[in-house]
């Protein structure tokens, strides 16, 4: 009795030969364990484990002495494995396409790309603020207190936005804009000191400076709610006036009420998106700015809201979103100053084409992201292993970059030629504009996938490279911006591609 059994050739010790359930008889009574899987057939063919089963029946009002009366099982859990076992699974598949949470409107993504670049054309109507000789660096009369307060407006904003946006997503819109309400002024108030720092006796450029801060501020909170259209609306009558101002010679009284009278109106319509923060919160009860501030910091907005503090969002997960719109916007200035610290024009045609056709492809960039989350979405549902998955998505990430690098191109190519006075692209300038396009668009990508700390460090020490290079005596900007922009676009490019088979990440 202890000797193994005999199995026949070919045969594996783990298999068992197969039974077959003997036949009723003709004169039998039906089974009702058969009669039972036969009414509830789709549902037993959908389930994916037997408990399923026990739970409709135990629904259904069986206790266990009727299940061993009539259908001769002990339980609940043993009449379901049998019912199971009898019937083939069918899982059946969603009716209609299956739903994508990553789908957007394409007219959407433009709005944004162009409410993004209209501000541009308010540097054109205060160019009566900005006159005056070249500064000590030999840039332009008002170029450095505008890049300081522009560089420190786009970091703060970046990491406020992303504060308010967490807000959002845990479903506390008053949190939100009480941070907005409280950290929009803030960032106004430190770009404008920023920029009065950097350039104490240039106070045209410093006031230009201030209400750029305050657009900034401003544009964030609109943004931030969704209020695009209502901020197109508002440059409206900035942006026509740019545009007579660049065809014909318009009076500096009426370049300024256009350019402050935007300014006023988009300033008001974020007041009026706060309003309900300052007015009441959540449970009716009027509250200070006190709550602003709580929601500014961790654990910030939990006791009016009741909700635990683990669940309020820490306040060091934005500030890699917050360095990462300094390095980019570093490496933005840069790519769009190269010709004026190469040869010291200080003409704004040569720096505003590369700049304008970067803010542009930001809408096409937006949309062809969420191309990608879509299509990475649609494959880890076709694909069966890892590496079917990764194959889809870098397939799928492969069309979207060059989407949008033929998308660059082509702003590129239409913004030197519209420009008046604007120099040719040439091989160079278009190379290092399209690698900038590179660096950006997998910085965006590695942020959806979680990995902002990756896209910050890298764009900020690209940033720091760049700019200690240009110190040296001798070094050419374009070739610079050459090298920079190509490391550090294939380090995000390898970063990017590390990621993609982590299903993970594309969550």
């Amino acid at each position: 009795m202890s000797g193994s059994i005999r199995m026949p050739p070919g045969s594996r010790p783990d298999t068992l030969p197969y039974v077959p359930r003997q036949r009723r008889p003709s004169w039998a009574e039906p089974d009702p364990v058969d009669e039972l899987a036969k009414r509830l057939e789709e549902f037993i063919a959908a389930a994916v484990h037997p408990d399923e089963i026990a739970a409709l029946l135990e629904s259904d009002g069986m206790s266990d002495d009727q299940i061993r009366e009539k259908y001769g099982c002990k339980d609940s859990f043993s009449l379901a494995e049998e019912l199971y076992e009898r019937v083939e699974r069918r899982h059946p598949e969603p009716s209609g396409p299956a739903h994508d949470p990553w789908e957007i409107g394409l007219l959407g993504c433009l709005l944004r790309g162009v409410v993004f670049a209209l501000p541009g054309l308010g540097y054109v109507l205060g160019a009566p603020l900005l006159a005056g000789p070249q500064d000590g660096f030999g840039l332009p009369a008002g170029t450095v207190p505008l890049l300081a307060g522009a560089l420190c407006g786009w970091t703060w904003n970046q990491g406020l936005a992303h504060r308010a946006y967490s807000w959002l997503g845990l479903g506390d819109k008053a949190a939100s804009r009480r941070s907005l309400l409280v950290g929009a002024p803030m960032g106004a108030l430190l770009g404008s000191l920023v920029a009065l720092a950097v350039a104490p006796g240039q106070l045209g450029a410093v006031a230009f400076a201030a209400g750029q801060s305050c657009y900034l501020a401003a544009a964030t909170v609109l943004l931030v709610m969704g209020r695009e259209r209502a901020l197109l609306a508002a440059l409206s009558p900035m942006a026509a006036g740019a545009v007579l101002a660049m065809a014909q010679p318009v009076p500096e009284a009426a370049r300024l009420a256009l350019l402050f009278g935007s300014l006023g109106i988009v300033g008001a319509l974020a007041a009026i998106e706060v309003a309900p923060a300052v007015r009441q919160s959540g449970d009716g009860t009027r509250i200070g700015w006190s709550a602003g501030f709580a929601a500014l910091l961790p654990f910030g907005g939990a006791q009016e809201t009741k909700r635990p503090r683990s669940a309020s969002p820490w306040l060091a997960g934005s500030l890699p979103y917050a360095f990462f719109g300094l390095g980019s916007g570093v490496l933005v200035v840069f790519v769009a100053l190269g010709d004026v610290l190469a040869d010291g024009s200080t003409s704004a045609a040569v720096a505003a084409p590369a700049a304008v056709a970067l803010t542009l492809s930001m809408g096409p960039a937006e949309w062809l992201l969420y191309r990608f989350r879509s299509g990475s979405l649609a494959g880890l549902r076709s694909s069966s292993t890892s590496r079917e998955f990764w194959r889809t998505t870098a397939g799928t990430l492969v069309k979207c970059l060059i989407g949008y690098l033929a998308a660059l191109f082509l702003l590129s190519l239409a913004t030197a030629a519209l420009w008046p006075n604007a120099p040719g692209l040439d091989g160079v300038r278009l190379t290092a504009l399209l690698l900038l396009g590179v660096v950006l668009w997998t910085g965006l990508l590695l942020q959806s996938f979680g990995a902002v700390l990756s896209a910050a460090v890298i764009c900020c020490a690209a940033g720091l490279a760049q700019a200690g290079a240009l110190l040296a005596d001798g070094v050419s900007p374009h070739l610079v911006g050459l090298v920079v922009y190509g490391a550090a676009a294939a380090v995000l490019a390898t970063l990017v591609c590390w990621q993609l088979g982590r299903a993970t990440a594309h969550r």
